[in-house]
């Protein structure tokens, strides 16, 4: 097995401000693709990400509020996965929650250390 992560973007629901009961309702519908993920021993981690931070650029390392991206382009959490292949992964993400709210998932193999 290999390791991928899963990039979320976009969607309109957000752990930190899910506040009416259809919010709640995606958030456990969340919470009930990652439980079948970690029983099928798929899951090997992840968290969602706060909305707010910071950027840091450049050689002169300018420190300012972030992030930049615009609100269907900012990655919002991640997971990793346990997958045969990249095609494999795939097949996977395409359960996401995520879709449902017309966001994106970016698969991404995780570069193995020699």
């Amino acid at each position: 097995m290999e390791k991928f992560m899963f990039l979320f973007r976009g969607g309109d629901t957000h752990i930190s401000t899910a506040n009416s009961q259809s919010a709640m309702d995606i958030i456990q519908t969340w919470n009930d693709w990652m439980q079948g993920l970690a029983e099928k021993g798929i899951l090997a981690g992840g968290d969602a990400l706060q909305v707010s931070g910071k950027h840091v650029k450049g050689s002169k390392k300018v420190v300012s509020d972030g992030p930049y991206a615009e609100g269907n382009e900012m990655v919002g959490g991640y997971l990793i996965v346990n997958a045969k292949d990249i095609n494999d992964a795939v097949e996977i993400s395409k359960g996401c929650p995520i879709f449902k709210e017309d966001g994106s998932l970016e698969v991404r193999p995780i570069q193995k250390q020699n």
